[in-house]
């Protein structure tokens, strides 16, 4: 069946046919090269032929092999997959000469066409993630709006709102319908398209911080911001912002649009602590969300992109510019004609007239503290009726910064406080500082600060309470206590003067004589039975007002002089009611009894007056109402005070600087007594004039008109300097103290 070898040739096997050996073998034509391709297919084809005679001379067999050779020949020849195949030069066919350029751009399509089913199973992962740690879903709930307080004056007027600020809730068909209209131009122009999340928006959101190269937008719908302001809170996290985007498609799907949009009005934060539409209104305009203009909606939709940036009581040209962008985009919303933008900005929204927070802002945030210490946490809707007078909040306010600004900085003086109160203690009108939007910090009840020669009437009642009276006789002369020298203001002393003499013209040599006389800690036990609740230290500087006191607590205790002796606890709620009007608090006024006999209290106001008269607060004008009070100057005039009362009301001043830095000579008779009067007068007018108790008609000559004062004078001109240190004993006492000079 198989050639042998023969003459030392190497012999191919070949089949026991002949004529198959030529045809199995294979030759230096059958492995074609690149540029062979033709000549390759004419050598079939002749191949092809010598086989065809082959097969003629072979029988049917042959004729078969035949056939299955032009079946190879014809692969060969059209390019097919044979290993004889000429391999082309070009791209085309099915050759492995394309299949780099397709195998890349396939690869980039399957991968990621993969990267893609990743990140989506990724992304559900994240989303379902995240919704877990939300509350179930069907348990899910709007909650409850944040308690309001809304706090009124004496004459029924509103005259703050606090707590967390929610107004009432006013349904969308209440309101003007520019008002809602003025949030979806300005904040979601596709928010009755979208489904809870605006592409677009974000789309666009994303491409101006990319380009901006900073956070500038947030492409957040109406919805989502709604989202968040119920159920989250404002941190900047993916974490929040899935949420948000999972609660935006719930409300979505469960609310209606308007009711959304209802929501939403109704919530929102304003700045100055008011949330929702009628808070807003009430603080800024003064009225009902139900009646803005056109103007005023404007600007509370501009507000929502910065409330504390916008809030007009301190940026009214801020809001109102940006009121003006709101309605060019409610014009090109078509929300309002160009008429209307027009009307609507020649006319821009402003502050209703005693609107602004340094009006009332001092005495609502100590109305909140009183709320709390007297009902404890406030977890519904709550209407408090205070003692306070708009009027009178309004005249001191303006009393304190008129001045303030017309001489604080001839004088050296920032900041004050003003306490206005009735004789049971009802406070009128409290003012904490010049500015409550520049400075929270309430000086009339927080501050501690040294009231001076405002302090010896408990002195001097400590001392008639023994047996003195006010024409009893003390030395005014120099005295020494254990080194220490006090000294008047004036370094003249009067020799024997009657006690009346000398707190009229706040003779220090005296009053310390007195302290010592009756014991310091005595004093301080007077102090505190007639309202001192500050601590206050037993040495002999007590006499001079060296311990720290509020100027509150100093006007309650100088209450009992002008209401026979009676014991008071400063207020300022009245009652309190809830949503339906039922009182669940009510001041019962319990009195803290008598403090002071009636002996005393009219020996202590016929002192006190003759300070009015002919002392240092002689340049108090109060026209036809007795009154008495007394002056007070710290050492290096760093508090300058006057505390002053008549049969109605006590009133306390005090001026100085937060830092305790001493004045330009700002003493206790002259702006404090001028601050007083103003107030005093504006509280007193229209009423029938009441006496002091226990006092009767001054006569001339009870004390020499015109003395010189012991208490520093202010006047509109600098005082003539004598060459020595201005200052008053208690400057003196502390330098000693402390080694000061």
């Amino acid at each position: 069946m198989f050639g042998g070898r023969g003459n030392g040739e190497r012999r191919e096997p070949v089949l026991s046919t002949p004529g198959f050996r030529s045809e199995l073998r294979l030759t230096s034509e059958d492995r074609p090269t690149l540029d062979s391709a033709p000549m390759a297919r004419e050598r079939g084809a002749s191949r092809t032929g010598a086989a065809a005679k082959a097969g003629k001379g072979s029988g049917n067999g042959g004729s078969g092999r035949a056939a299955g050779n032009r079946q190879g020949s014809s692969r060969a020849a059209t390019g097919g997959g044979g290993r004889g195949t000429a391999r082309p030069s070009g791209g085309g066919g099915g050759g492995r000469g394309g299949r780099p350029r397709r195998g890349r751009f396939g690869r980039l399509i399957y991968w990621g066409f993969v990267l893609c089913i990743w990140g989506g199973i990724g992304l559900a992962g994240l989303i379902a993630y995240e919704a877990s740690q939300l509350p179930p879903i069907q348990n899910l709930a709007i909650p409850e709006r944040p308690p309001t307080v809304t706090i009124k004056g004496v004459d029924g007027t509103t005259i703050a709102t606090r707590g967390e600020m929610g107004g009432a809730s006013v349904p969308l068909r209440a309101l003007p319908p520019y008002l809602p209209q003025a949030f979806v131009a300005i904040e979601d122009r596709r928010f009755y398209s979208h489904f809870g999340l605006d592409p677009l928006g974000l789309a666009r959101a994303m491409f101006v911080n990319i380009t901006t190269g900073r956070l500038r937008e947030g492409g957040s719908t109406l919805t989502q911001q709604l989202a968040k302001n119920l159920f989250l809170t404002q941190e900047r996290t993916i974490s929040r912002k899935i949420q948000e985007l999972i609660l935006s498609i719930w409300l979505e799907t469960k609310y209606s649009k308007n009711q959304i949009l209802e929501l939403y009005v109704n919530r929102v934060y304003f700045g100055a602590g008011a949330y929702g539409v009628e808070a807003a209104a009430q603080r800024y305009f003064g009225k009902s969300a139900r009646q803005l203009t056109l103007s005023e909606s404007a600007m509370l939709a501009g507000l929502v992109k910065s409330p504390s940036a916008l809030a007009p009581t301190h940026n009214l040209d801020g809001a109102q510019a940006r009121a003006a962008i709101v309605l060019g985009a409610m014009e090109d919303a078509d929300f309002i004609s160009p008429e209307m933008e027009k009307t609507a900005l020649a006319h821009p929204a402003t502050l209703a007239k005693g609107r602004g927070p340094d009006s009332t802002g001092y005495a609502a945030d100590w109305v909140m503290d009183r709320l709390k210490a007297a009902i404890g946490p406030i977890d519904h809707d709550l209407v408090v009726e205070t003692t306070l007078d708009p009027s009178l909040e309004t005249v001191a306010s303006d009393a304190l910064k008129t001045t303030l600004d017309k001489d604080g900085k001839k004088y050296g003086v920032e900041q004050g406080a003003v306490v206005l109160m009735d004789t049971n203690g009802g406070v009128k009108a409290l003012v904490g500082g010049k500015s409550y939007e520049e400075s929270q910090f309430n000086r009339a009840v927080t501050a501690k600060r040294q009231p001076g020669s405002a302090f010896k009437p408990f002195v001097y009642l400590t001392a008639l309470e023994r047996g003195l009276t006010p024409e009893t006789v003390r030395e005014d002369a120099p005295i020494q206590i254990k080194g220490w020298k006090p000294e008047n203001y004036s370094h003249k002393y009067r020799g024997p003067v009657e006690l009346k003499t000398a707190l009229a013209f706040s003779l220090n040599t005296v009053a310390v004589r007195l302290a010592m006389e009756v014991g310091p800690a005595e004093v301080i036990k007077t102090a505190h039975r007639l309202g001192i609740t500050s601590k206050l230290e037993p040495n002999a500087s007590i006499a001079l007002g060296t311990s720290e006191v509020s100027v509150l607590e100093l006007v309650g205790a100088y209450a009992p002089f002008a209401n026979g002796g009676v014991g008071i606890t400063p207020h300022v709620i009245e009652r309190v009611r809830d949503a339906s009007g039922k009182v669940i608090y009510s001041y019962d006024q319990p009195s803290r009894g008598m403090v002071m006999a009636p002996p005393h209290v009219a020996m202590m106001n016929r002192m006190m007056r003759e300070t009015l008269l002919v002392g240092t607060a002689r340049h108090a004008d109060l026209p036809g109402w007795p009154a008495g009070g007394k002056t007070g100057t710290s050492q290096d005039y760093r508090d300058a005070w006057f505390v002053g009362y008549t049969g109605r009301f006590v009133a306390g001043v005090w001026l100085g600087n937060d830092d305790s830095s001493p004045t330009k000579r700002a003493g206790g008779s002259g702006l404090p007594v001028t601050i007083w009067s103003e107030v005093m007068r504006a509280a007193h007018k229209g009423l029938p004039v009441v006496q002091l108790p226990g006092t009767g008609t001054y006569q001339p000559g009870d004390l020499p008109p015109g003395d010189v004062s012991d208490e520093p004078m202010v006047t509109s001109e600098p005082q003539p300097s004598d060459g020595h240190k201005p200052a008053t004993i208690d400057n003196w006492l502390l330098d000693k103290l402390f080694g000061r000079g």
